[in-house]
């Protein structure tokens, strides 16, 4: 099928692993998909919608592994490569979905498709091998055990260099719910995709492509990519390139909003050790770009503390995952920390998250199966090393903590369930929902579980333009909003630290797209999309058994009197902002779309939208 449509191939590659080894073939992709849900992630998560059975094993043959891009890819304009990838996760048992920024999102598009699903298990470890519109296994001889970077280096060495690599580490060996995929060292992180790939028996995918689609008006198209580039080196992003997202500790602590020892409290006395001020006078090597990006947010730093020499990438949330939250203050150990995760290929939130259960549990005196000793203490920066090891090969303390917060406390009991720090199974981002109401029924009710990424709500708390007693219709329509922002960025793939740079998201992506696919997309129809993708993912949650009871936050959090530094969150008004939420969607009491609402709730997603800026 030559797709009508500029900027995409109309094509989907699947492969079904088999005993035999494996078989490849495509599908065609009808051209509404690509207004009805974009691409990126609201591509991935209609083909899993499609092609995931109900109550299907996450980590069984018939849950389809799936990579996705969008029409923005290879067009030239700036943050657009990123890969999408979606499965039901194993973490959570509801939709997972990643988005990675990457030269493989360019590859696959090369390869004359749009995404690529893989089903079945292979009958070894192997690698796959996609070239255009082919596909076959080879043995992942000498792989296992390496790090997805080194794979990727023996791999390319040996195929070319013109191939491009997706790998696991050890944790996506050996099942750890929250391992990652990772490709040009960045990892589709949470909610355990990699996990999905290792028990497929895929050790990596290896692919080369050799044609990308046209667009539909490529002069308009690179005007458009030119301004937004210049744009995105100016003032809105100038905190990214200079200092990078660790710039938040230091904010949020200030703010009694730094998640410290398992969301105990909001203030870590220890937070100027750990600050990306500090880090930047004392560790910093120096900044890198994703691929296709002009911003340049990625920064390095190098562990100084008389030791062998670790550099490692850092983030915010790496950084409060693997320090505040597990009270560790220095700064050494959370670079080797960081950079341990990226080794052995898996989340580093959630890895921090169930780490800091695992402390609190020693502080209570709970039995964990394991000598007491070998469970690690607050800010015990060798224990937080020696844990992390353990978790990425399944060995000792490791094997229950693989398995995430929830898994473990529910294995565990002794009330351990109290303060593991979750929603749907995802461990909390770093911040803290008891000081910022709007993010706290984002976090409650989104389809992945707890995300910053999939809503960013807490812009609104942030900017005091929500009063914090405001009415429930108007927090729900902000919420609501800025979900459907992000599922539009996300399915574009535009890095939303651009949001900034736009002086209006759906205005100037609407404009990007009519250039890039040559439809008439409106700034209506755009909103349209966003809830539409956000339906597209309830959909799948309730087909795989999704309730309302799913639908909330840690009992920590929810305590009738504080027991940190940082007010608690009453059920019942957690209740009322979740009725009034699905209101707004157009759901029925129980979170449930119905048709005749669903129509309305996408047609008016702008009037929602519109709302939710009035509130603000």
């Amino acid at each position: 099928m030559i797709s009508t449509i500029g900027g995409v191939h109309g094509r989907l590659l699947r492969v079904e692993l088999r005993d035999n080894g494996g078989a490849g073939w495509t599908e065609p992709l009808e051209p509404a998909v690509f207004s009805d849900v974009i691409g990126g992630i609201g591509l991935a998560s209609l083909l899993l919608l499609r092609l995931c059975p109900p109550g299907a094993d996450p980590l069984g043959p018939d849950n389809p592994l799936i990579f996705a891009t969008s029409p923005f890819a290879g067009t030239g304009i700036t943050t657009s490569s990123k890969i999408a990838v979606a499965a039901r996760s194993p973490q959570t048992g509801m939709i997972g979905d990643s988005l990675s920024s990457s030269y493989l999102a360019l590859e696959l598009k090369r390869t004359g498709h749009d995404a690529l699903a893989i089903t079945g298990t292979a009958p070894e470890w192997s690698v796959l091998v996609v070239e255009d519109g082919t596909t076959h296994l080879i043995p992942a001889d000498g792989l296992l055990g390496l790090s997805a970077g080194e794979t990727a280096e023996r791999l390319r060495a040996k195929l070319g260099t013109a191939f491009r690599v997706a790998a696991i580490g050890p944790a996506g060996e050996r099942g750890v719910r929250y391992a990652a995929i990772a490709n040009d060292g960045r990892l589709a992180g949470r909610t355990g995709a990699g996990a999905v790939m290792g028990a497929k028996r895929l050790k990596a995918i290896a692919v080369r492509g050799s044609r990308l689609p046209r667009a539909a008006d490529p002069r308009a198209v690179a005007a458009l990519a030119r301004d937004l580039a210049e744009r995105s080196v100016g003032p809105a992003t100038a905190k990214y390139r200079e200092i990078g997202t660790v710039a938040n500790v230091a904010f949020f602590n200030r703010m009694g909003m730094l998640p410290t020892r398992n969301f105990a409290g909001g203030h870590f006395a220890e937070a100027e050790a750990i600050s990306g001020e500090t880090l930047r006078l004392e560790h910093h090597t120096g900044r890198h770009a994703c691929a296709a990006c002009t911003v340049g947010c990625e920064h390095h730093y190098r562990t100084r503390d008389g030791g062998p020499e670790t550099s490692a990438r850092l983030e915010y949330e790496t950084l409060f995952a693997l320090g505040s939250l597990c009270g560790v203050s220095d700064p050494n150990v959370v670079l080797r920390a960081s950079a341990l995760c990226d080794e052995l290929g898996m989340d580093a939130i959630s890895a921090g998250g169930t780490i800091a259960w695992a402390m609190e549990c020693r502080e209570r005196g709970i039995d964990l199966g394991v000598p007491a000793e070998e469970i690690p203490r607050w800010g015990d920066g060798a224990a937080l090393l020696r844990t992390l090891g353990q978790i990425g090969t399944r060995e000792g303390i490791g094997d229950l903590l693989a398995e995430g917060s929830r898994a473990a406390a529910e294995r565990v009991g002794q009330s351990s369930e109290e303060w593991a720090m979750h929603v749907k199974g995802l461990e909390l981002p770093g911040y803290d929902p008891r000081k910022l109401k709007t993010l706290a029924l984002g976090l409650a009710v989104a389809a992945r579980g707890a995300c910053h990424n999939r809503s960013s709500a807490y812009e609104v708390d942030l900017s005091d333009r929500l009063d914090p007693e405001v009415d429930a219709r108007a927090r729900a329509a902000a919420a609501a909003a800025a979900e459907d922002q992000a599922a539009l960025l996300d399915s574009l793939t535009l890095c939303k630290f651009l949001r900034h740079a736009l002086g209006d998201v759906h205005e100037e992506s609407a404009a990007l797209h009519r250039a890039v696919t040559g439809l008439p997309t409106t700034v209506d129809d755009l909103h349209a999309a966003g809830a539409r993708i956000g339906e597209v993912k309830k959909r799948f949650n309730l087909a795989q058994g999704w309730t309302r009871a799913l639908d909330t936050l840690p009992p920590r959090l929810l305590q009738s009197e504080s027991s940190g530094d940082g007010s608690p969150i009453d059920p019942i008004w957690l209740d009322r902002q979740i009725d009034a939420y699905y209101a707004a969607r157009g759901w029925d009491t129980e979170g449930r779309p119905r048709e005749r609402e669903r129509r309305e709730a996408v047609a008016t997603s702008s009037l929602r939208s519109a709302l939710a800026q009035r509130a603000t």
